[in-house]
């Protein structure tokens, strides 16, 4: 297992360590995004976290109490922007410090890499998502619209 990337905390009576993601924990933490990230328009797999973690193995944060995922997010950076995606706490460990502590380390991340802004793509319609963005000091950017195009293999 990699070192914990922040000290263990104790939350609600339990410890909690953020580290980054192992291939060994690909198939739990898909589990765990259709449970606590709402799982709306995803196409995450098994290959794709698997290709993220080829390409920046330490952009994957847990946060973990024990074997179980209780929160993820990915710090993304791809050399001029830090993007943050798949910010998630386990539905019943909500409002206990877990998504603060993830984006505490995210904004590490981007802060050694020399990043000046980190932003994050939400959902319209996902109101308990805008609190907590909200919550964490991050604001909706109404000028800005988000184009997409699905690629398909070659």
């Amino acid at each position: 297992m990699r070192a914990a990337i922040a000290r263990a905390e104790i939350i609600s009576g339990m410890a909690v360590t953020l580290r980054t993601a192992e291939h060994a924990d690909v198939e739990q933490l898909l589990a765990f995004w259709k449970r606590a990230a709402e799982n709306t328009d995803r196409h995450d797999t098994a290959v794709a976290v698997t290709a993220l973690l080829a390409r920046d193995p330490e952009a994957l944060l847990l946060a973990v109490d024990g074997d179980e995922i209780v929160g993820s997010l990915i710090a993304g950076w791809d050399g001029w922007r830090c993007h943050l995606y798949r910010f998630a706490v386990d539905p019943d460990r909500r409002r206990q410090g877990i998504g603060r502590m993830l984006l505490d380390a995210a904004e590490r991340r981007f802060a050694a890499f020399g990043g000046q802004r980190a932003g994050a793509m939400v959902l319209d319609d996902n109101d308990l998502a805008h609190a907590a963005w909200s919550a964490a000091g991050y604001e909706r950017q109404p000028q800005w619209s988000r184009w997409v195009k699905p690629l398909t293999a070659p």
